[in-house]
């Protein structure tokens, strides 16, 4: 599989877990659809399953090519996550299992375990996993989340009191293949236009980048900023998600939320 455009649909993931903080702290399950623009140019739709329990969590997204990119590359993931909720909700992930389809390589499957390991929790490959390249050092795997998890934990540090302007959080996340950060920083309203806020998040790349585990061999290893517009209210509905790639825009929109997963194709 092509790591640049398995990174490039983590950028989506993780503009999506701000997102995820505009919908109520209270919903026990969230189902919703994005729509993703490259260029202003349709480029993927997104669904996002989001279910809390008073305990556990059991998050579900999938990504799947429309228009141009869809023609050319027939990208689709299907990835889910769970695992626990400890004090203060925070997010302790358990499994991830992630499969991945491109035009000439089907099925690719990347699998994770979380164990517990010398005081620390370390993500283990699964035995369904397909990753044809050695794992990164284990210093790299230790206390880190997935990409779906980083959706829980950005949730909280969004819903923490303590975050005022020019705060920051950092998410670290291991995807199987590369290790970078998240990191946040609320804005200041003034930087905003009327009725609306903006929050920033920075994807802060650590390992596994510059040819070190990508297959073909000059993946993205800048940092790479983050923009989201959402609602000055309470819920905070997002108003657009904006990352470059390529030196374009990529744009993902909220669309609807529907009443289950099932029901949001189309």
């Amino acid at each position: 599989m092509s790591r640049r455009l398995q990174y490039r649909a983590l950028l989506a993931v993780a503009a999506l877990s701000v997102a995820t903080g505009a919908v109520p702290a209270w919903a026990g399950e969230i189902v919703a659809v994005y729509a993703a623009y490259w260029a202003g140019i349709p480029a993927a739709e997104i669904r996002l399953r989001l279910h809390d329990g008073d305990a556990a969590y059991h998050s579900e997204i999938e990504i799947k090519t429309k228009g141009l990119p869809q023609l050319f590359t027939h990208f689709r993931v299907s990835a889910r996550a769970e695992g626990r909720l400890a004090a203060v909700r925070r997010a302790e992930p358990r499994r991830y299992d992630a499969v991945y389809d491109l035009r000439e390589r089907r099925d690719r499957h990347v699998s994770m375990r979380f164990v517990t390991r010398g005081g620390a929790v370390i993500a283990e490959r699964g035995p369904d996993d397909t990753s044809r390249k050695p794992p990164l050092d284990e210093v790299f795997r230790s206390n880190t989340v997935d990409p779906v998890t980083a959706y829980e934990r950005i949730r909280g540090a969004l819903r923490a009191p303590q975050h005022t302007p020019g705060g920051q959080f950092v998410i670290p996340v291991y995807d199987g293949a590369r290790r970078f950060d998240i990191v946040g920083r609320i804005l200041p309203k003034a930087e905003a236009r009327e009725g609306a806020r903006r929050r920033e998040l920075m994807l802060r790349p650590i390992a596994g980048f510059k040819g070190e585990t990508s297959e073909d061999g000059d993946p993205d290893s800048a940092p790479r900023k983050v923009d989201l517009l959402v609602t000055d209210d309470g819920n905070a509905i997002p108003l657009s998600i904006t990352v470059p790639v390529f030196f374009m825009p990529l744009v993902v929109q909220f669309e609807r939320f529907c009443a289950t997963l099932e029901t949001c194709s189309g």
